[in-house]
């Protein structure tokens, strides 16, 4: 059993004042593999004075000495890789060789990326050629509560610690108390990486009792969150009373429009990237949408492609996915998968239970249905697991129509040869992001959502604005340029 009960706090490893202890499960086995202290309000309170005392030196270190900072931490977590995979796969059940390459690689990916960002950003810039005098300052929020999910640990603490790292914000790291183990080792790579004592903190907790802390210490500036919208929409009221930024990444219901000039991969391609980390994206292209020309033709793609997925440990290597997170999440799927049988949905592949073999773990079978309305239960509420569900529509105009009728706004998808169309489809779909034929966002590229989606951008040159105040200001004085 590996403990871990410390938190760090003010650049050392400190025992909590209130902490009480909580179980890790390794989702591939049920058992507990861990345990850790979760927080309570003295030791939130201990972290966000750590994080304001060292604020203002923070904010005025300049920005070659912070960008330098962040690479000695690239370095760290590259020599680290290993390490950091086995965490992700013992505690969320990411198979281990998708571990070490998508889940630990995003991280890496985000910190080089805002690295480069932080190279060519100008904290102070002209307001115009009209104006001489007038400078516009972009200057550090200041104290961050940096609150992230289980299900991509690493891409969403990297997305969130580089940009504050870059901006001068100081840090509190909450992460999910269901995949702590990375979030510890990162703080770990911190410290060695130099970061001076007070500008990141962690500390342990769920999100009744440190993240609801967090969100309303008077001491706290901006709240970045990352998780459910029911959650999203508790820390917006928590902290209004404050009049903190809020800065939300949520859920997603994600269109995959797919045309019937769509190329002979399209399906397939969906049907894969559904099925990536066991469902829990929320960028998950989960409503497959297809044009009547070749929607039986794709359903029967579709069927063929998840039946060929394979589920198993996530600690034995190979192509394959893992469980879902926990029991609870576990149960919901199989709830959403029987309310789609009742409401007339047509099951062509998976379905409730386990997958054969698999009787212990919180393996979900990878499931698809076809002839789906978006009025089910299955096309309007996030699944977040391996569940795909397969739309006909007739006319672009009713494929729009369709796509946007969501209260979620994150991620759409297109496929078509009609470079028109393309562009089209991509000005009428309400998503902060829409990717097109298979090709990915380049590096930097912002991520976020619209609606209930969550507002706010992540990743390079976006994410690190997110942690700026913008000050406005006359009269400046060219000896100090």
């Amino acid at each position: 059993m590996i403990e871990k009960r410390q938190f760090y706090i003010n650049g050392q490893w400190v025992d909590p004042i209130e902490g009480r202890d909580h179980h890790v499960i390794d989702p591939s086995t049920e058992e507990p593999v861990a345990v850790i202290s979760l927080g309570g309000q003295a030791d939130t309170d201990a972290a966000v004075a750590a994080a304001k005392a060292a604020f203002p030196s923070w904010m005025a270190t300049p920005k070659e000495e912070r960008i330098a900072m962040l690479e000695k931490l690239i370095d760290i977590y590259k020599a680290r890789a290993e390490e950091m995979a086995e965490a992700i796969t013992l505690e969320m059940g990411a198979p281990i060789d998708m571990a070490k390459t998508q889940q630990w690689g995003a991280g890496f990916g985000h910190l080089k990326n805002f690295v480069r960002a932080a190279k060519g950003f100008e904290f102070i810039k002209p307001l115009g050629d009209h104006a001489p005098n007038d400078r516009i300052i972009y200057e550090a929020v200041g104290v961050t509560a940096l609150i992230t999910p289980w299900n991509w640990p690493m891409n969403q603490i990297t997305l969130k610690v580089g940009a504050a790292a870059v901006a001068g914000c100081t840090m509190i790291l909450k992460p999910s108390e269901e995949t702590p183990l990375d979030a510890m080792l990162f703080a770990e790579m911190m410290h060695e990486a130099g970061f001076p004592p007070g500008v990141f903190n962690l500390v342990n907790g769920d999100g009744v009792g440190v993240g609801s802390q967090l969100t309303a210490h008077a001491d706290v500036d901006m709240v970045s969150f990352t998780g459910s919208t029911r959650a999203g929409i508790l820390i917006s009221k928590s902290a209004a009373d404050t009049l903190k930024k809020v800065h939300l990444e949520l859920g997603g219901k994600g269109a995959n429009v797919i045309f019937d000039d769509a190329d002979e991969k399209a399906v397939k391609r969906g049907v894969i990237h559904m099925m990536n980390n066991s469902g829990q994206s929320c960028n998950a292209p989960s409503r497959m949408l297809v044009q009547r020309g070749v929607y039986d033709q794709a359903v029967e793609t579709a069927a063929e492609v998840a039946q060929s997925i394979k589920v198993g440990n996530a600690h034995e290597e190979g192509r394959h996915i893992g469980p879902v997170v926990n029991e609870v999440q576990w149960n919901k799927i199989q709830d959403l998968i029987q309310a789609g049988i009742d409401e007339g949905a047509k099951l062509i592949a998976g379905g409730t239970g386990r997958p054969e073999g698999l009787n212990k773990g919180f393996y979900v079978r990878p499931t698809v249905f076809a002839d789906v309305n978006n009025q089910m239960r299955i096309a309007r509420e996030e699944i977040f697991g391996p569940v795909l569900t397969i739309i006909p529509f007739d006319s672009e105009e009713e494929a729009i129509e369709i796509a946007n009728d969501t209260p979620y706004g994150l991620t759409n998808y297109v496929q078509t040869q009609d470079g028109a169309r393309l562009n089209r489809m991509a000005r009428s779909l309400r998503s902060g992001m829409v990717e097109m034929n298979g090709q990915p966002r380049g590096a930097g590229s912002p991520f976020g959502g619209m609606k209930q989606s969550g507002n706010g951008r992540e990743g390079g040159v976006f994410g690190i604005e997110d942690f700026l105040e913008v000050k406005a200001v006359s009269g400046w004085s060219n000896e100090n340029d």
